[in-house]
């Protein structure tokens, strides 16, 4: 893939793409699973 910063398309034919995008930093992954607790745990 040619920049890994930005989303991108490539067309393959048929209607077929190749999709990238760009991976979430992991700061972001641990802040977002800190903020949102997994949905249907028991709390409390």
């Amino acid at each position: 893939m040619a920049n890994d910063k930005v989303y991108s398309a490539i067309y393959v034919g048929s209607g077929t793409f190749i999709i990238s995008k760009p991976k979430r930093k992991d700061r972001k992954r641990r802040l977002t699973k800190v903020r949102n607790p997994q949905r249907g745990a028991r709390n409390g």
